[in-house]
């Protein structure tokens, strides 16, 4: 009865109190003078004594330490993804939009001095350095080209951008594992008219199409006439000679047809032909 009394009025025992903070106590100090510390894995370690950051580096596992006087901290060197949005201008003097995406990674090999020059968090080196380097070196390489450019040679932009800024990382012992350019964006008036000019194209090549298919269907249809009237050449030459054969025939046969049996009778001058009777005697 007297523990649901005191706790319907909000209050505890003090033993309870009192036990709560020996526990938490007796937490503490055996995390302070416990003499190991683990490095766990995708980490690197660095030891600093009262403070001041040793320069050998701890591999992921179970390291000796002194109580109290020395403390372990660890450097993340797994792949992290960062974004960011800015704005800049092209060669040609049109703004530009541009959303970025990075994968980076903190060489394992400069964890000690990532520690003392950057922090013991690479959020802080994102911050400080990554996201500052890429905004540089993307306005550093727009510049270099059109609006227009910037579309057409995308690929050529983005290796430009990711060269420069790899540069610009490695000297903080950051490690670029990727850069992608997300979107280009531009002014209304400026992606309307590139639009068009696309549209334009289109159009040109599809009238460039049409005009080679019809030039083709002509030359076919020319050198389909020209073999149909060498045809009709061969077949005249060949039914006018069959014809006049025929007709030559015909008019044989139609002067036989009307021949009576009697030679022509030729007046004057020698009988070209003698009657000879044939009547038997």
């Amino acid at each position: 009865m007297a523990f649901e009394n005191s706790y319907s009025s909000g209050t505890f025992p003090r033993s309870w109190v009192r036990n709560a903070l020996l526990v938490l106590v007796a937490g503490l100090v055996a995390v302070l003078v416990a003499p190991v510390a683990v490095v766990p894995a995708g980490s690197r370690g660095v030891m600093t004594t009262f403070g001041s950051a040793r320069n050998e580096l701890y591999e992921p596992g179970l390291h000796f330490r002194w109580p109290i006087a020395q403390t372990m901290h660890t450097m993340n060197i797994q792949i992290q993804k960062g974004e960011g949005e800015g704005d800049a201008a092209s060669k040609d003097l049109q703004s530009v939009h541009t959303k970025v995406a990075i994968n980076y990674h903190l060489e394992p090999s400069y964890a000690v001095e990532a520690f003392k020059n950057i922090g013991p968090s690479t959020d802080v080196a994102a911050e400080r350095i990554i996201m500052p380097a890429t905004h540089e070196a993307v306005k550093a390489v727009t510049a270099r080209f059109t609006a227009e450019e910037l579309i057409t040679r995308r690929t050529e932009v983005r290796d430009a951008i990711s060269v420069l800024l790899k540069e610009k990382m490695a000297r903080h012992g950051l490690v670029l594992d990727e850069f992608n350019l997300i979107n280009f964006a531009f002014s209304k008036s400026f992606s309307d008219a590139i639009e068009n000019k696309v549209k334009a194209e289109q159009q040109k090549q599809q009238a460039e199409r049409d005009l080679q298919r019809l030039q083709v269907e002509a030359q076919q249809k020319v050198v389909g006439a020209r073999a149909e009237a060498e045809s009709l050449a061969l077949q005249r030459q060949q039914i006018t000679a069959e014809l006049l054969s025929l007709r030559r025939i015909e008019n044989e046969r139609a002067a036989i047809a009307k021949w009576d049996g009697k030679l022509p009778q030729v007046s004057g001058g020698a009988t070209p032909f003698i009657n000879v009777d044939r009547t038997t005697k």
